[in-house]
């Protein structure tokens, strides 16, 4: 078999080198998904079965819909990590930036030995950077570079690699999957991977607070730019009424992206506490959204980016507006530009 990411090798047998006999922190990011929890799992395991002492670490609780990838793994949320004075060496996964778990945690692993990611805007801030914005996932290299260098992946870590892909491929259907996305897919099925548990686990145990989450979303959309955006929000108070989360809305900006026509779906979350939550997904990687979000200090994919606005919200939402209004005529100019 040839290697999935010969280009990574050294790195990664670096990074194995220097965690040898270390205490490892495998640290996600804040409101954890799919393949952020599923490439914790997957990297703690394989680590473990390497013979490193492994600790997750994420500043929030493992979403609900996840809680089967987690049993028996160790996980503990920023307020538990601060007290713990212990030598960790810090491998961050699907984090962005050295800030995507959050400042608190950023503070606490100021040099992380490891960022293992797969977004466009990451630009490396650990000692060893293995990034690759052509994977359709985190838990997709990790998977690659287990394999490639022959380590042990048990049942418990294929199936947290295999929900990792799973969500962040959108079931197989993303720009971003690949053939090696599918290859390493049925290597993890071989391994223990079970679909059917992911399937029904991850998009088969709605509540009904989010269904009613659901219907609020969609009574707010709003098209713009001629069609070719649609945007809806989440107002203040809405958790409360449905009896929700922040976990809850995922997948609902997939609606708004999903009409014939929109070429860029919006979710924007207002919060008590008046900050601003935006998640951004097109259909086509030309719209390059992780730009988009930059203009906000987020991030993110060609095709999926989010922020997360604390301050300065005033008016948000037609400045984000005016934001995808010029980014669009950027990629109109383009294409007459090729035509």
């Amino acid at each position: 078999m040839n290697a999935f990411y010969p280009a990574l090798a050294g790195e990664f047998t670096r990074l194995l080198d220097r965690l040898r006999h270390r205490k490892v922190a495998v640290v996600g990011h804040a409101r954890p998904d799919g393949d952020c929890i599923g490439s914790q799992v997957g990297m703690a395991r394989i680590l473990t079965a390497a013979g490193c002492d492994v600790t997750c670490v994420n500043a929030d609780v493992v979403p609900r819909r996840l809680q089967f990838l987690v049993p028996g793994m160790t996980f503990v949320r920023t307020d538990e990590i601060l007290r713990d004075t212990t030598d960790y060496a810090a491998v961050f996964v699907d984090s962005a930036d050295h800030a995507r778990p959050g400042d608190r945690l950023k503070a606490r692993f100021p040099a992380p030995v490891a960022n293992i990611d797969h977004h466009i805007s990451n630009i490396g801030y650990a000692e060893i950077n293995l990034v690759d914005s052509g994977s359709s996932a985190t838990a997709e290299i990790i998977t690659g570079l287990a394999l490639d260098h022959g380590l042990t992946i048990d049942a418990q870590a294929a199936q947290g690699l295999y929900a990792g892909i799973v969500t962040d491929t959108g079931q197989f259907r993303f720009a971003s999957t690949s053939r090696r996305t599918f290859l390493l897919a049925a290597e993890l099925l071989a391994r223990g991977a079970r679909p059917p548990e992911v399937g029904l686990e991850l998009y088969e145990r709605e509540s009904l607070g989010k269904m009613q989450l659901l219907q609020h979303y969609l009574a707010s959309l709003k098209m713009e730019c001629g069609g070719r955006v649609c945007i809806g929000t989440l107002a203040k108070g809405i958790f409360e009424k449905t009896g929700t989360s922040g976990e809850d809305t995922e997948g609902l900006v997939d609606y708004a992206r999903s009409i014939n026509g929109v070429d860029i779906g919006v979710l924007i979350e207002e919060r008590a506490d008046g900050s601003v939550k935006a998640s951004l997904r097109a259909k086509d990687a030309v719209y390059r959204l992780d730009l988009v979000a930059g203009e906000f200090n987020g991030g993110g994919h060609a095709c999926a980016a989010g922020l997360n606005l604390k301050h300065d919200t005033a008016n948000f939402y037609q400045r984000l507006l005016t934001a995808l209004e010029r980014q669009i005529a950027v990629v109109d100019r383009e294409k007459k530009g090729t035509s």
